[in-house]
């Protein structure tokens, strides 16, 4: 429990709500060439951005918990700074931490994982995104696994490879799968058996989120337990095959299986062990879910459930403790902004599609699923559309606008939180056109929110939680030219940036309260200080400072 913030000497907030937009994936880029941001049409963030204060802040690297300055942000890690108003140690540093050190491997779930298949002669199986990401998983977390487990005596492992294609290469598939295949080969000998079993695209199988597609699941069940789909003779094979039949990016490419002689070479069995290795939780619960629930789960026909010793990289949802297992503990976030103004008695309305409704709410929060106070919290989702984000690149910036002005105008929450996916979603299928279309889109809603807000006498801040939109053509790091395909067209990157993102403070009563020039050299987790304090508060002592001067 917390104690109710401090009155802010300097400044007791204005007459209506502090409205806090994250316009997700939206960043300044690099590059002129593929800055969808800027090229769009957006005549309201122009303005917001040219005639009232703004500052860029960091949401990449160190400055969100990563481990290194190269590595991308995510919006997971976004919003738990955004929420928590300080940086905690992350997903991917967290898991470097535990192998390096050798925690992992002395740790009870990885002994009772091990133990169980050298008792029962079973498999110890691996799921996940076979990348070097870093947003989802980490190749080198999964070599070091297969390693481990042949040193502590498992004899057969199977490898249940998700193509990513969306925090690497849109089609990089085979510079993971081929190497990888070659060292499980050189660990391979008389004693040891280890294999690729089956896989498929992220978007197409298994990383389904938030409820959105169950049957992506479905398929990814069928896939990896039940080893039912199209066979093939190696991973190399399948995505060559797949992608010159349907000319899917590697995130979209259907699912298959590896056989020998008819046969599914890694169906899971009673007596298997199973890890899910992959360290963010939003797109690991369902997965989870399928293997953890009893009869009473209802999403879809598992038509069996194997008797196995389940866990995941992390414990994926804290409240729910899911899994019932898992391999290394995730960042303890405590005294977050939500908990803060609840304990003020600060009345709190929290939005987004469905695509990025737990961001505003579950990572927010610290990685908590509830609320913090019943009385002074409301969570609103809008579905999201079930099609490709191309074909429909506005999303639901309309729906989420409509309810927050209707908000707005009622004059019951002190403070709203809103996220628009559009800059994020539609900036990771790589397709430019669609990306102006949603940025534009992103615009008008924008517009509308500040007529609202001017009209209720309130503060809008503006920011992101990390860039994309802003970076959609692949460049060469070294000459900064935009790298192009056998046609002459520019390569899509479909991966978040490493770009700073916008923090812009549109607040029309201003009365010189604070200086204009907002501090540089912030990362994003400076916006919940910002917004606490502008709602007359301030800012707890631990909290990384606010962009104000006052």
């Amino acid at each position: 429990m917390v104690e109710a913030l401090k009155a802010n000497p300097a400044f007791s907030g204005r007459k209506g709500p502090v409205v806090l937009v994250i316009m997700d994936g939206v960043g300044f880029g690099k590059y002129t060439e593929g800055d969808a941001v800027a090229a769009a049409h957006t005549e309201v963030l122009d303005e917001l951005m040219a005639s009232y204060p703004m500052t860029k802040l960091k949401a990449h690297g160190i400055a969100v918990g990563l481990p290194s300055d190269d590595d991308m942000g995510n919006s997971e890690v976004g919003h738990n700074a955004i929420g928590a108003g300080r940086v905690f140690a992350q997903g991917a540093k967290r898991v470097n931490g535990a192998i390096e050190s050798g925690e992992m491997f002395t740790g009870e779930t990885w002994k009772k994982l091990t133990e169980n298949v050298k008792k029962s002669g079973g498999s110890l199986h691996f799921l996940g995104l076979l990348s070097d990401g870093n947003v989802h998983s980490h190749i080198n977390h999964l070599k070091a696994m297969v390693a481990r487990a042949k040193e502590d005596g498992v004899k057969r492992v199977r490898v249940h490879a998700l193509l990513d294609g969306r925090d690497v290469g849109e089609t990089s598939a085979l510079d993971y799968f081929d190497p990888f295949a070659d060292y499980l080969a050189s660990l391979s000998d008389g004693g040891f058996d280890a294999k690729i079993a089956s896989g498929g695209g992220r978007m197409k199988i298994t990383m389904d989120r938030y409820n959105a597609d169950w049957e992506m699941v479905h398929r990814g069940w069928q896939i990896h337990v039940l080893g039912e789909g199209r066979q093939f003779a190696n991973a190399h094979e399948a995505i060559e095959t797949l992608r010159k039949e349907t000319g899917a990016i590697d995130q979209d490419l259907p699912p298959f299986v590896i056989a020998e002689g008819g046969k599914a070479v890694g169906t899971v069995e009673d007596g298997d062990s199973f890890i899910l290795f992959n360290f963010r939780g939003d797109r690991a619960l369902e997965i989870t879910k399928a293997f953890e629930a009893g009869d009473d789960f209802s999403e879809f026909d598992r038509v069996r459930v194997p008797n196995v010793e389940y866990a995941g990289m992390m414990e994926y949802d804290g409240d729910l403790h899911v899994p019932k297992q898992y391999l290394v503990s995730p960042p303890s976030i405590d005294k977050t902004m939500a908990e803060y103004l609840a304990a003020s008695g600060v009345k709190m309305f929290s939005i987004s599609e469905t695509q990025k409704f737990g961001h505003v709410t579950y990572f927010f929060n610290g990685n908590r699923s509830g609320k913090f106070s019943e009385e002074l919290e409301e969570y609103v989702e809008i579905p999201s559309d079930r099609v490709p984000f191309e074909e429909r690149p506005w999303m639901k910036a309309a729906e989420i606008t409509d309810r927050v002005i209707e908000e707005i105008e009622k004059g019951s929450y002190r403070f709203i939180k809103l996220n628009y996916p559009n800059g994020d979603m539609v900036g990771h299928t790589g397709i430019y056109e669609a990306v102006l279309c949603s940025m534009e889109a992103l615009d008008l809603s924008l517009g509308r929110l500040k007529k609202a807000v001017e009209k209720a006498g309130g503060v809008m801040v503006i920011s992101a939680d990390h860039g994309n939109s802003d970076d959609m053509f692949e460049h060469d790091k070294k000459s900064g030219a935009v790298k192009t395909k056998a046609n002459g067209k520019p390569q899509a990157k479909t991966s978040h940036s490493l770009n700073p993102v916008p923090c812009i403070v549109y607040d029309p009563g201003y009365k010189g309260e604070y200086a204009k020039e907002l501090r540089s050299g912030l990362g994003i987790s400076s916006l919940a200080a910002t917004c606490i304090e502008l709602l007359g508060f301030q800012a707890p002592e631990d909290y990384d400072t606010s962009v104000f001067t006052w």
